[in-house]
């Protein structure tokens, strides 16, 4: 069994919303990827977007600027 890390996920209502985030995140250069919702999570859509703690900041000042709608933002253990 792999040990967990404290990852940051980005949670959304919808699909859409989701699949948005990931065409940011390549554009801007921040490393991460879709993943289906942890359970200790809610979201709408069961979709969530994953990536490292490091990556955080970079990635509430990509969703500010871009206007996208997230759901939350969360630290888990994954």
């Amino acid at each position: 069994m792999r040990e967990k890390t404290l990852r940051f996920v980005v949670t959304f209502h919808t699909t859409a919303d989701a699949m948005a985030m990931e065409k940011l995140c390549k554009k801007v250069g921040i490393e991460g990827k879709l993943i289906s919702a942890p359970r200790a999570i809610t979201a709408d859509c069961g979709i969530a977007w994953r990536s490292e703690l490091c990556e955080a900041e970079k990635i509430k000042h990509a969703i500010a600027a871009s206007g996208l709608e997230v759901q939350g933002m969360h630290e888990v253990e994954l």
